[in-house]
C-alpha cells in the first residue's frame, strides 16, 4: 500500500507540473479563477437548482440536483475532507504564488469537482436532450483546481466519483423516499 501511495503522489505532482510548465499562461490565468470562482460554495448549481424548483416541468430535476448537492457537501467536506486531511499541493512550495485566495480546507476530495459533476449528473439525468451539456463546466471547473495548483489529480478525480455517487444516492432518495409519499 505505501509504494502505491508514494507512485500516486509521484504521478499526481508530475500531471500538476506537466499542466504548470505547458498550459500556463497570461490569458488562461486571467479566466482561471473566474471558472473556479463559478464552483465556490456550489452557488452556480444551487442558483441553477433554485431556477428549476420554480419551474414545474423541471421541478424534479431541481431537487434530485437539490439533494445531490447537499449529500455530495456532507460526504466530501463533512466525513472525507476530515478523515483524510490531505495537504494541498501549493503547501509544499512556498515560492508558488497563487491566482486565487488560498483555500482553507483540506485537499482530498475537490468539493468544486464533487459539486460540479452532482449537479451535472442530476441534470443530465433530468434534462433532455442537452442535459449532458452540463458536464462542460463541470469539467472546467475541475480542471481549473489543477490549473490553479489547489488540488491534485487524484483529488478531482475523487471529487467526480464522489459527485457521481452523491447524484446516485440523491436519486435513490428521492425515488423512494420523496416519490413514494407523493404517490400514497
Amino acid at each position: 500500500m505505501h509504494n502505491f501511495l508514494v507512485y500516486m503522489n509521484t504521478l499526481d505532482r508530475n500531471i500538476l507540473d506537466f499542466i504548470q510548465r505547458n498550459m500556463r499562461n497570461s490569458f488562461v490565468d486571467s479566466i482561471m479563477p473566474f471558472i473556479t470562482a463559478l464552483g465556490d460554495a456550489g452557488i452556480v448549481w444551487i442558483i441553477l437548482c433554485i431556477i428549476l424548483l420554480i419551474t414545474k416541468k423541471y421541478r424534479k430535476a431541481g431537487i434530485v440536483c437539490a439533494l445531490s448537492l447537499i449529500i455530495t457537501a456532507i460526504l466530501g467536506e463533512g466525513v472525507i475532507k476530515n478523515l483524510i486531511q490531505r495537504a494541498r499541493p501549493f503547501m509544499s512550495d512556498a515560492n508558488l504564488v497563487l491566482l486565487i485566495a488560498k483555500p482553507k480546507t483540506f485537499s482530498f476530495p475537490s468539493g468544486h469537482t464533487a459539486s460540479s459533476f452532482a449537479a451535472a449528473a442530476a441534470l443530465a439525468g433530468y434534462i433532455k436532450p442537452y442535459g449532458k451539456l452540463f458536464f462542460i463546466p463541470a469539467a472546467l471547473i475541475a480542471f481549473s483546481r489543477l490549473y490553479l495548483y489547489v488540488h491534485f489529480p487524484s483529488d478531482v478525480i475523487a471529487g467526480i466519483i464522489l459527485g457521481i455517487v452523491g447524484f446516485k444516492l440523491a436519486e435513490t432518495l428521492y425515488n423512494k423516499v420523496i416519490n413514494s409519499k407523493r404517490n400514497t
